[in-house]
């Protein structure tokens, strides 16, 4: 009896150890792969669009409607400018995958008006992190109604322009 009981609990951690190594052809995922990002030109202010980024911020923000890029990588790609309430400004392109919620800067604005390569090129994830707020905001609100990316450019320049997307404001209202 006692051998057969070895033999049971031994097939048995067998398997196991068998099934973490094994997967079926249903396991197979696509593998994501990123487009590669092109720079827009320099914004110009008569090319931003203010959105509200939530009561967190003394800081203005604004997304240049001429960068916006709707991605057959499932990215939305658009300039970041962020003026502080002394009139500084910070400018980035920057991307966000709306599936999994994360973020990436892809070049920093100078003040000459060109841009230079980011030395962060990682995807970020958005959720939990206070500095990447206005993102989820611009996400959320704007980009990625209900976690799907826009489907055009023109329904995100819509939404900014509406002060949200109208499928967020049909669930909130």
């Amino acid at each position: 009896m006692k051998k057969w009981l070895l033999i049971f609990c031994a097939s048995s951690l067998i398997s196991c150890a068998g099934n973490e190594i094994f997967k079926d052809g249903f396991d197979n995922e696509k593998t994501w792969l990123e487009l590669e990002a092109q720079l827009p030109g320099y914004p110009k202010r008569e090319d931003f669009l203010e959105y509200d980024s939530g009561p967190n911020s003394s800081n203005t923000y604004y997304v240049d409607e001429k960068s916006i890029k709707v991605g057959n990588d499932g990215v939305i790609r658009f300039s970041l400018i962020v003026e502080s309430s002394a009139g500084a400004m910070n400018v980035s392109f920057e991307g966000i995958r709306c599936q999994t919620t994360e973020r990436k800067r892809y070049a920093l604005g100078q003040n000459n008006g060109t841009w230079i390569e980011s030395h962060v090129d990682d995807w970020q994830l958005m959720k939990n992190t206070s500095q990447f707020y206005p993102h989820r905001e611009l996400a959320t609100y704007y980009f990625c109604p209900i976690g799907d990316i826009v489907g055009s450019e023109q329904e995100a320049i819509r939404a900014l322009k509406m002060g949200m997307h109208p499928r967020v404001r049909s669930l909130r209202y």
